[in-house]
């Protein structure tokens, strides 16, 4: 089972480079497939199928392996403009409304999708759900200092909220930022994504959270057909 996954995950990464045509300027999410994604440019760029790659990483992890790769790489500050984005996603709805931030990269990986003229989820059919926070807890990135007010504050608002904790060390979790993240359950899920993005960014103390609406153009599902891997193009609803 483990290598179908495997296999699938290296199916929807190989059709998001696909997509990608020389000279661009790249968006290079977070995760296990957008870590496949990320080697399979580097190999293409190594034996001249693509040429002229620029990339902007989401997060440290992604900045090392594209770097390991050779891929050149440049700072968000330092472009104009991202052609194209590819990036994973923990939950995505029916209308492409997404929750990320399993890997507490979302603020970088919002500011690259933002940037983007395009942006495309890649992800296998376990991500896929009716409605957002049903399943997945939803990250909020707060400071350090205010994460007791703003969970507080969610509390409030009917979100249950647990600081999270780092699983290979003491004390919880840090973003590249240098923020904590607290994982909030809304009971009954999320039915209100665009507006609850923008109730939880005016809370004091929250610099971003995980919710990612109206920003996907595109999503790759990989899935498991007669014991061997496809790719589907989904349709927003």
């Amino acid at each position: 089972m483990a290598d179908l996954q495997d296999r699938m995950k290296q199916a929807v990464a190989l059709a998001a480079v696909d997509q990608i045509s020389n000279g661009m300027v790249l968006g290079l999410g977070s995760g296990s497939t957008a870590a496949l994604m990320i080697k399979e440019l580097g190999a293409r760029l190594s034996d001249g199928r693509l040429q002229n790659i620029v990339g902007v990483t989401t997060s440290f992890q992604g900045e090392v392996l594209a770097a390991e790769l050779g891929i050149p790489l440049k700072a968000l500050n330092a472009i104009e403009r991202i052609d194209l984005a590819i990036d994973g996603a923990d939950e995505v709805d029916p209308g492409f409304q997404l929750i990320k931030g399993g890997g507490a990269c979302h603020v970088q990986e919002k500011l690259v999708a933002r940037r983007a003229d395009r942006f495309v989820v890649v992800v296998d059919s376990s991500k896929l759900v009716e409605r957002l926070n049903l399943e997945f807890l939803l990250p909020v990135e707060v400071l350090p200092g205010a994460w007791r007010q703003v969970q507080a504050e969610l509390a409030a608002l009917g979100g249950a909220a647990e600081l999270r904790m780092a699983l290979r060390k003491a004390g919880p979790v840090v973003t590249d930022q240098g923020n904590l993240v607290l994982d909030v359950r809304f009971g009954g899920g999320i039915s209100d994504p665009v507006g609850l993005e923008a109730t939880l960014n005016n809370i004091p103390g929250v610099l971003e959270n995980g919710l990612f609406v109206n920003l996907a153009d595109q999503v790759l599902v990989g899935e498991i057909v007669a014991g061997q891997p496809v790719v589907r193009d989904l349709v927003k609803a």
